[in-house]
């Protein structure tokens, strides 16, 4: 089974835990045995493999979401990366070309493309093998539309021709009022749950046709030109060979704090105490101080290096247009490398920790606007400046002047505290090099400003 993951977009209505940088599907909320969380994309990943061991994954996404995908999912998953946001049509168009012309998947193979971010069961992914197996016998569009359990005006609807489990489509609706979404549940609508299998040429014969060309690279080349619009809109609801599947498992859409502590497995995560009187009430810290809370009923608590939410559930959903008012940087991210969050911000200096899981590092670079500082808290490894090398632990101080080149690698988990100091203190401002066994020291061929992999 050849299956596509589409990982865009920014969360915002899932703050202060996601970012422009950490979307939902990357937020650590469920448990495991030995006491560490997995996030959305990575439980997704591991039910696909259980459905299908021999499965080819590839995630679809945005540039700054690729550091996060390989530091979660290893470095060895499949991704095709968008140069900017364009909308699902774009992106969809773009991974079929990177899986014809780069992955070698011939035009006549089935894919299936799904949202990476559902809470679903095991057997969701059984029924994405059966719309696979579907796509690949016969010519059209095939589509998973869920068996409604309420009313809800956040989803697109389905309206099948008939109540047989496999039935042609006759129309859509957008999202309705609640009344309306009752009436459709009446008629027999499922909720549009965005998951499409088709054999790839489809694809690529749509991309040809609206967007002047189906080559992987001629694609990149025009693709900030291109104008955004959804895969629905350019495709599915034009398309008059189309048929739907019914699903009647589990899936829930995890897009706002209401539906995220539906299915949190515990009342809360981190360092967190509530007394006797908490009712209804889950709290998420990532700080390092504790969180209390007193006689707190229904209520969403999440604290993060980004903000503090504190909302009543019902009015949980409607955060988006406040949150769009704050203009602060990210102040965590994840790296393929392991993660930083920034501890202090000055007129002319930045405090950041750092850290690196064991036997991963930097990638070598240098900063034409700022020095830095670095001090070993944690773990021990090697640091590389200017072609020298040397070995650093604990208490180990590194002082890197503007313009010299640097790394480090990690022998164990390692932590750093980097200080930043200069009066152009910017991501932008990252030139990467080969490093002297591979380059001699020389300039890389390509400069990376804010690159997502250092």
């Amino acid at each position: 089974m050849h299956i596509v993951l589409l990982s865009g977009g920014s969360g915002k209505r899932l703050w202060p835990l996601s970012n422009e940088i950490r979307s939902k599907q990357f937020i650590p909320i469920f448990p495991q045995r030995d006491g560490t969380y997995l996030s959305m994309v990575q439980r997704v990943y591991r039910q696909i493999l259980r459905a299908d061991a021999e499965a080819r994954v590839t995630v679809a996404t945005a540039k700054g979401q690729v550091a996060t995908l390989r530091g979660q999912l290893g470095e060895a998953v499949t991704l095709s990366v968008e140069p900017c946001r364009r909308d699902t049509f774009p992106a969809i168009a773009l991974v079929s070309a990177y899986l014809h012309d780069v992955q070698g998947v011939a035009g006549d193979e089935a894919v299936a493309f799904c949202p990476v971010d559902p809470y679903v069961e095991d057997d969701y992914f059984a029924a994405v093998r059966e719309l696979t197996d579907l796509a690949a016998q016969e010519d059209g569009l095939f589509l998973m539309g869920i068996e409604p359990t309420y009313p809800s005006a956040k989803y697109g609807y389905i309206f099948p021709l008939d109540k047989a489990r496999l039935s042609r489509v006759g129309s859509f609706e957008e999202k309705p009022t609640e009344e309306a979404a009752a009436a459709y549940i009446q008629r027999g609508a499922l909720w549009n749950s965005g998951v499409f299998a088709c054999r790839l040429g489809y694809v690529l014969e749509k991309a040809r046709t609206l967007l002047g060309g189906a080559g992987y690279e001629a694609l990149l080349a025009q693709y900030e030109a291109i104008d955004p619009i959804s895969f629905d809109y350019a495709v599915v609801e034009k398309e008059p060979n189309l048929s739907a599947l019914r699903y009647a498992g589990t899936w829930k859409d995890l897009g706002t704090w209401n539906t995220l502590t539906e299915i949190m497995e515990v009342p809360s995560i981190g360092d967190v105490t509530m007394d006797e009187g908490c009712g209804g009430t889950q709290v998420v810290n990532e700080m390092d101080v504790p969180v209390l809370c007193l006689g707190v009923r229904d209520a969403v608590v999440a604290a993060s290096p980004e903000g503090i939410l504190v909302a009543d559930k019902r009015c949980s959903s409607y955060i988006k247009p406040y949150v769009e008012r704050f203009t602060r940087a990210a102040m965590f991210a994840e790296k393929s490398w392991g993660s930083f969050r920034i501890l202090d911000v000055g007129e002319e200096s930045l405090v950041i920790k750092v850290t690196l899981r064991a036997g991963h590092a930097m990638n070598y670079h240098s900063h034409a606007h700022r020095e830095e500082v670095w001090t070993v808290v944690g773990g021990h490894g090697e640091v590389l400046v200017d072609g020298g090398r040397r070995s650093v632990r604990v208490g180990d101080v590194v002082h890197l002047p503007v313009g010299c080149k640097h790394k480090v690698e990690a022998a164990e988990d390692m932590t750093l505290i980097e200080v930043q100091m200069g009066t152009d203190i910017s991501r932008e401002d990252k030139i990467k090099w080969s490093e002297p066994e591979s380059g001699a020291g020389g300039r890389a061929a390509e400069k990376a400003r804010g690159s997502d992999e250092a």
